[in-house]
């Protein structure tokens, strides 16, 4: 027998009154706290080649050394660190800038961390026996074609800047990335007879292939970032920097229509980068123009020694370095200034590792050391107070992670 429409009206009124009286007996009834969720924290071994290279190279990849072995014993990952020759170092002990030891032990590490390389012992060496030589050879050898170098301008640090504070009154948060495998600095270069006499040339070639790759680099960071990149070149006057361009310009409206893309001239790229550096997000560029404005934006920071960078390939493995040089003057004293490397090295955590958590942490740590107003000597200014040397501010940021 079918339910009656007067027996279904019952029954619709019957379940509303206990669900009335399940919601009452639920806001009474006490509430069982509930177990906090756990992680199993997963130890990871990772194999870093340290490349310490000249003056103050040593004492800075050592603080960054300090800093990841900290970072490992809160984490529960296992740093193991394998030194190699580099630079000066490595013409005193072997004759030359790069060996062989140095590239196979790099290529069979998970990354690579360098301090520095140069001084003025070997500047009277033949070009191809010079210090600097060894990066060009070790960034060949590794296939490091990206270069990432942020500039960004600390709250802490914003007195230390040198530009007026009307300008930097937002602060600024750029990302360069240069190219770093092709150009002028890998091209063609000797002596030649010319229509003076002797004259010395450098040549600058540059791929589609190069320019593409390196292009998608800045558009994969730009949609990250704000969405916007500033493509650097000189194509008023260079055929290399036509095509950069007209390549770039491509790849942007074919794969990337939501970011947005600007030309700038390299001249007056340097220009806008003191008159209104927050106007930038991502800027793209070759690898001379990118290595003078690189360490042009480092000084608008306050500071070159506050400045990290990272060389990356398709590969996880990667070469993290300060973007400052070996700073032989200073070379001993223990008052360099850790922050670009150890910085370097939260890079290193994030791009070959995927351990952001972990690169955050080493981030905030030197945040909070800035904020409490501990400097090294080289951000003091006209402040008075006594610096830091290198292994103190190691001790503050491993203390404040």
């Amino acid at each position: 027998m079918g339910i009656s429409i007067r027996s279904r009206g019952r029954i619709s009124a019957l379940r509303a009154a206990a669900a009335r009286r399940l919601r009452c007996e639920t806001r009474q009834r006490p509430q069982r706290p509930m177990k906090p969720l756990t992680f199993k924290v997963i130890n990871m071994t990772y194999n870093i080649a340290l490349l310490r290279g000249d003056g103050i190279g040593p004492e800075i990849v050592d603080s960054a050394v300090r800093v990841l072995e900290a970072v490992g014993k809160k984490y529960g990952h296992t740093f193991n660190f394998t030194p190699y020759l580099i630079g000066g170092a490595a013409i005193d002990a072997t004759g030359a800038p790069l060996p062989q030891e140095t590239v196979d032990g790099c290529l069979a590490s998970d990354s690579v961390l360098l301090g520095a390389v140069g001084g003025p012992k070997w500047d009277t060496l033949p070009g191809n026996l010079r210090p600097e030589k060894a990066l060009l050879g070790i960034r060949a050898a590794l296939g490091l074609f990206t270069n990432l170098r942020p500039a960004k301008l600390y709250p802490a640090l914003a007195g230390d800047c040198p530009l007026r504070p009307d300008i930097v009154k937002d602060g600024f948060d750029i990302m360069i990335v240069r190219e770093l495998t092709g150009g002028i600095y890998f091209g063609d270069r000797g002596y030649r007879e010319g229509k003076y006499g002797q004259e010395a040339f450098d040549t600058e070639c540059y791929s589609r292939f190069e320019i593409e790759r390196i292009a998608r680099v800045a558009f994969e960071t730009a949609r990250k970032r704000r969405g916007k990149v500033s493509s650097i070149d000189k194509a008023n006057v260079l055929e290399t920097s036509r095509l950069w361009r007209k390549t770039v310009h491509e790849i942007g409206e074919r794969d990337y229509p939501n970011v947005a893309l600007q030309d700038v001239l390299v001249d007056n790229a340097a220009m806008q980068l003191v008159k209104n550096p927050a106007q930038f997000d991502v800027i793209v560029t070759s690898n001379m123009f990118g290595d003078i404005l690189s360490d042009e934006a480092s000084q608008i920071t306050g500071s070159i020694g506050m400045l990290p960078s990272a060389s990356l390939n398709e590969t996880t493995r990667g070469m993290y370095e300060p973007i400052h040089g070996s700073a032989p003057d200073i070379a001993g004293r223990g008052i360099a200034n850790p922050i670009a490397t150890i910085l370097s090295a939260a890079m290193m955590l994030r791009y070959s590792f995927d351990l952001a958590a972990e690169a955050d942490d080493i981030e905030a740590a030197v945040d909070k050391a800035l904020n409490d107003g501990l400097r090294t000597a080289d951000l003091m200014g006209a402040s008075g107070r006594t610096p830091l040397g290198t292994t103190a501010m190691t001790d503050a940021v491993i203390e404040r992670l």
